[in-house]
């Protein structure tokens, strides 16, 4: 495993990492979650990416008790969590106020048996919160020890920008790392100034979906089968999983002859921008991690990068 520094911070987490999202508390239990971060831990990933709304709490509650399980030292793991959606009914249960922030950071870092996170997201931007309220709270709970680091989830580049800029002008902590979703078929972040304002302002990116909800394993080819991960995401379509067959059919040729599995392949390329600080990957299972983590250190040549980008367009 190779580690990267987030943005010009120094923390440094793994190239590869495992986050919750539709697994862990939900169709993971506690036994199977334990399973995957051993493997994860025993691979040399260091960073668990998680967020509240996850399973509805239930994610950091099962990962807190799996690390406790495994005897895992918190100073060798990089945790994460994020707050925005809503948690209850209650209608200061959600967005970004300092309300929430404050309440939501002490129920996740009970579940997750911690006194304090390294990455703190806010999960979206919220426009009925001031900037500078969100930006306070988060730059309190940095001098309070309860988070480390607090970052950005989805949020545009103006956006990301003027978190930045306004965190300087009032001596606050500024927002260090962007989770965006990004993947071959999803390079919004290129074509939209979020990878650029991010390098810019040394801010680190851990992307989500670096597969494409799994379109880019190659296993829906045939189509979406009623028991996976796909099936439960209502945004993902059969026909939008067609539509990308072709390409997918071409890139595992290319995968193939590089000796590399599909998913490798596209986890590698998101790697080749410097930019990345971490690809977050999900695991049902073991087998999964053990051959995700072999994307790592992978530097694909610039004749298949370019054949990649020809397929890609």
């Amino acid at each position: 495993m190779e580690y990267r520094r987030v943005g010009n911070s120094g923390i440094k987490v793994s190239e590869i990492s495992l986050g919750a999202w539709l697994t862990f508390g939900e169709t993971l239990g506690l036994e199977e979650t334990e399973a995957c971060l051993r493997v994860a831990i025993d691979n040399g990933i260091n960073f668990i990416d998680m967020a509240d709304v996850y399973a509805h709490g239930e994610a950091e509650r099962v990962v807190g008790q799996a690390l406790k399980n495994l005897g895992v030292r918190r100073q060798d793991m990089v945790l994460s969590s994020k707050v925005y959606w809503p948690m209850s009914d209650n209608v200061n249960d959600r967005g970004l106020s300092r309300k929430h922030i404050f309440e939501s950071i002490h129920q996740s870092l009970k579940r997750l048996g911690t006194d304090y996170l390294d990455f703190y997201f806010c999960h979206r931007y919220d426009p009925e919160t001031p900037l500078e309220e969100v930006v306070r709270a988060m730059d309190d709970l940095v001098h309070q020890g309860k988070i480390l680091y607090w970052g950005t989830s989805v949020w545009s580049a103006q956006q990301i920008s003027d978190a930045v800029d306004l965190a300087k002008s009032i001596n606050a902590y500024r927002p260090q790392v962007e989770q965006p979703r990004y993947n071959m078929f999803d390079r919004h972040i290129e074509t939209e100034g979020i990878m650029q304002t991010c390098a810019q302002n040394g801010i680190g990116i851990t992307v989500f979906s670096p597969l494409a909800q799994g379109i880019l394993t190659g296993k829906y080819l045939k189509g979406i089968p009623k028991d996976s991960r796909a099936a439960r995401m209502p945004w993902l379509s059969e026909d939008e999983v067609v539509s990308y067959s072709t390409k997918v059919e071409e890139l595992s040729v290319i995968a193939n002859e590089l000796g590399l599995s599909l998913s490798q392949l596209a986890l590698a390329w998101i790697l080749r921008r410097d930019e990345i600080s971490s690809v977050i990957t999900g695991a049902s299972r073991p087998e999964h991690i053990v051959s995700n983590v072999k994307a790592s250190g992978v530097r694909l040549p610039s004749d298949v990068l370019a054949t990649i980008e020809v397929i890609l367009s």
